[in-house]
């Protein structure tokens, strides 16, 4: 399971290194991809397939699934970390999250989370104002 947050940098030949913690379960080879909110979603590889294999299987009669499924699909790529546990960015995953030097890498469960600190911060924020009318929501599903 992945949680907490932590800063991390991009060096000037696009690598960023993984939470020392989760680099076992991550494997050697991740899966990089558009997330939501303009940040980058990193899974381990038995995860993706997963994931994936849901993705294919969503009706591409709806206009909002294409949509999801080809920001999902068509914006992942495997990269494989090094003995350091840095992995490459890609230019348009970077370009996407609007990832300059300092990051944040979050661990949300199942999945990390790679945001521009900043936006991060700002994120954070706004959903930390907002628990009372989230805590409603989960209550009315039943889940908390």
């Amino acid at each position: 399971m992945f949680i907490g947050e932590y800063a991390h940098n991009i060096d000037p030949k696009k690598r960023l290194a993984m939470p020392s913690k989760f680099r076992t379960k991550l494997g050697k080879t991740v899966v990089v991809t558009r997330g939501l909110d303009n940040c980058l979603f990193v899974y381990p590889m038995s995860t993706w397939k997963e994931l994936a294999a849901k993705l294919g299987t969503m009706p591409i009669g709806e206009a909002a699934t294409r949509s999801f499924v080809r920001l999902m699909l068509a914006g992942a790529t495997d990269v494989t970390m090094d003995k350091q546990g840095r992995i490459v960015i890609p230019d348009y995953l970077k370009e996407y999250a609007g990832l300059t030097k300092n990051v944040t890498v979050a661990g949300l469960f199942n999945r990390l989370e790679v945001w521009d600190t900043q936006k991060w911060h700002t994120y954070k924020k706004t959903a930390e104002a907002n628990t009372d009318v989230v805590a409603q929501k989960l209550g009315e599903l039943g889940v908390y």
